[in-house]
């Protein structure tokens, strides 16, 4: 649901002291393109070129798996479900780049695809996949830029299912895959904690008859805490890049850098910045889930009137060095916020609907929006019930 338009209720304008606004923790990096957002509250915590175009190299598997995970999330692909390596597919894949070794003729499930495409970045798995589900893989692209659409991937594109090189027909910005990572951890919880954060992975043997394990390359895995994800890739035009996220005492952020120079660089960029993430912002919790917060105008209801509640614990994100009036565990009033709808909201509306956003105003920050849902169903009025309103919808005007 995009930000209201029409209704506008303001439910707290509280003045606060100019000395508890606090610029932005500073943080210096070399990526050429940096991006960190909290999923906690939605906040940007730092912007480097967020909507510059760029090749995504192996990121772009990012797309091939939650592509996956939504079919199946759907039912209509099972784990232990399994595709064959066609020849044609093995002589193009088995020796480009990153690969899963996985031999003409084999048939693989769906979960060890998975682990091929996540852990070890197989170029050959993610092609064994998209030609499993769709058929061929311009088919399964089909489904990534639709998946990316609906999204909200505006300046993405794909042209192939893992990212290979294809004179910048696939592109990517980090604002996009930052979207894209933030949707794969909400939408597929399990599935992201079983396949994403994988030490290692094995599969293939060697011309000695020795099993080939591979380590998963995310460099914050076991060197930042609570760190399950995401993605790195590297080619020669994209340099090397990385989407990662990691959690802390239910604090949740995700980061991407693209562009870097080496392995290494990416490695000690990619740990410093989460660690910056963490060290220098902090949640103020605002409404536990569940709580309402206000209520709306409904037309053409059962009810004039619905409740709007937090769909989870909603809280901001503020500079670890504000302290005091908006410390993390501060008991003092919250910010300035507004509630924003499309408004009227129209009947029928189901329970738990995404119809309205609370937009809160840090001092010193962009304002930071959380969703705010219905808090009982609401069904449409009968004949007399639309009578009735338009009644009361024609005095108001008298």
């Amino acid at each position: 649901m995009k930000p209201a338009q029409f209704a506008i209720g303001t439910i707290a304008t509280l003045a606060v002291a100019q000395a508890s606004i606090a610029a932005a923790p500073p943080f210096d990096t070399s990526a050429p393109v940096a991006f960190m957002q909290d999923m906690n509250s939605g906040a940007i915590l730092y912007s480097k070129q967020p909507d510059f175009q760029m090749p995504p190299a192996s990121l772009a598997k990012m797309m091939t798996v939650y592509v996956t995970f939504s079919l199946i999330k759907s039912g209509q692909l099972k784990l232990d479900q399994k595709f064959t390596m066609q020849p044609e597919t093995w002589k193009k894949w088995h020796a480009q780049g990153s690969t899963m070794f996985i031999g003409v003729g084999e048939q693989v499930s769906v979960a060890d695809l998975l682990s091929g495409i996540i852990t070890l970045s197989g170029n050959d798995a993610c092609i064994v996949m998209a030609e499993g589900i769709a058929g061929t893989e311009p088919a399964f692209v089909a489904l990534m830029n639709q998946q990316a659409e609906k999204l909200g991937m505006t300046r993405s594109h794909f042209g192939t299912a893992n990212g290979w090189p294809d004179n910048d027909v696939t592109h990517v910005t980090a604002r996009d895959l930052a979207t894209l990572a933030e949707a794969t951890i909400r939408e597929f919880p399990d599935l992201y904690k079983t396949f994403y954060s994988k030490p290692n992975f094995t599969w293939g043997k060697t011309m000695a008859g020795n099993a080939i394990s591979q380590e998963n390359r995310d460099p914050l895995l076991g060197k930042v805490q609570g760190a399950d994800g995401l993605k790195t890739g590297h080619t020669d035009e994209a340099g090397y890049g990385f989407t990662g996220s990691a959690e802390q005492g239910g604090h949740r952020l995700v980061a991407v850098m693209a562009g870097m120079k080496s392995f290494g660089e990416r490695a000690q960029q990619a740990i410093a910045f989460m660690n910056w993430g963490f060290a220098s912002w902090r949640l103020k919790p605002l409404y536990a889930q569940g709580k309402r917060v206000d209520v709306a105008q409904v037309q053409g209801g059962a009810q004039s009137t619905v409740g709007l509640v937090a769909p989870r614990d909603l809280a901001i994100t503020v500079p670890l060095s504000v302290g005091g009036i908006l410390g993390a565990n501060s008991p003092s009033a919250p910010p300035p916020m507004k509630i924003v709808y499309d408004g009227p909201i129209k009947a029928p509306i189901a329970a738990g609907q995404h119809i309205a956003d609370l937009v809160v105003s840090p001092p010193g920050q962009d304002p930071q929006t959380l969703p705010l849902v219905a808090e009982t169903e609401v069904k449409e009025a009968g004949f007399f019930g639309r009578i009735w309103a338009s009644i009361k919808a024609l005095f108001s005007w008298l």
